[in-house]
């Protein structure tokens, strides 16, 4: 019964895989065309799978820019990880305590519009002057991408509370903490994780690059050496290992999300 079990959730996996796995052969096919097998591209222009696939190995094993690729990926990852769990948790607060109370709104508002338009890459240069090169001021400058969404979505899906729902609450007599915890939060939680993807997504897009000024080690620093280096196939492995690592870190957070809103899971 277990063996059943087994195979037919197995078969489940393949068949949401299938138009995955048909698209990925088809795009490898065409690069190998274009670039192996009739040399329509140059591989100064874009790599070959084959010289992909050395640059990986090369990376992987001897190392390149002051590093292995797992210590790249790691260094990549801590500073993602801890910059995005600041942020969105500062982000999601703000949020809630906007949404819920014009006072705050009030104060907090004005400054909010008045930073939002700044790129975050504009904060570089001041996060340099104040923190100086190492980790705290890339921390700032993805802190400062990924806090925006957060704090967009929060307060929109905390405003989306029905009239109806919070009069019903009130009149129940419901505490002010079961009130947040049990009516407007909930409400709120799917436009929460839609704005904490979003963070997730800004904090490896700013990530790049933060990376790109004086960093010893992470993905950022591998495209940086590999560009002054003119080595399109390195330059290829580090997008391949941003695109890989963000998208492990979205899949990590939609198991949050299901884990956190049982209700919406579909059948």
């Amino acid at each position: 019964m277990k063996a059943l079990t087994f195979i037919l959730l197995v078969i489940k996996i393949l068949k949401k895989l299938y138009f995955y796995i048909l698209f990925m052969l088809a795009v490898g096919l065409i690069w190998l065309s274009l670039t192996q097998w009739f040399g329509i591209i140059s591989p100064m222009r874009f790599p070959s799978p084959s010289d992909t696939w050395a640059s990986l190995q090369v990376i992987t094993f001897n190392g390149y820019g002051n590093g292995k690729l797992y210590q790249h990926i790691l260094q990549s990852i801590g500073l993602v990880t801890t910059a995005f769990l600041i942020s969105s948790t500062a982000g999601v607060l703000l949020g809630i305590f906007m949404g819920a109370n014009r006072r705050v709104e009030a104060i907090f508002n004005p400054i909010f519009l008045t930073l939002r338009p700044i790129p975050p890459l504009a904060w570089i240069p001041l996060a340099i002057v104040w923190l100086g090169l190492g980790n705290p001021a890339k921390i700032l400058v993805i802190f400062v991408a990924a806090f925006v969404p957060s704090v967009i979505n929060t307060f929109t899906g905390i405003r989306s509370l029905d009239i109806a729902q919070r009069e019903a609450a009130l009149m129940l007599g419901v505490s002010r903490f079961s009130y947040y915890t049990e009516v407007l939060i909930p409400t709120a939680m799917p436009l929460i994780f839609s704005g904490l993807r979003l963070s997730l997504q800004a904090s490896w897009t700013t990530l790049v690059a933060a990376e790109l000024v004086g960093a010893a080690l992470g993905l950022g620093s591998i495209l940086n050496q590999a560009a002054q280096d003119i080595n399109p196939a390195m330059i290829l492995v580090g997008m391949l290992s941003v695109a890989i690592c963000g998208w492990l870190m979205t899949q990590l957070l939609g198991l949050i999300e299901k884990s956190a809103m049982p209700w919406r899971r579909l059948p």
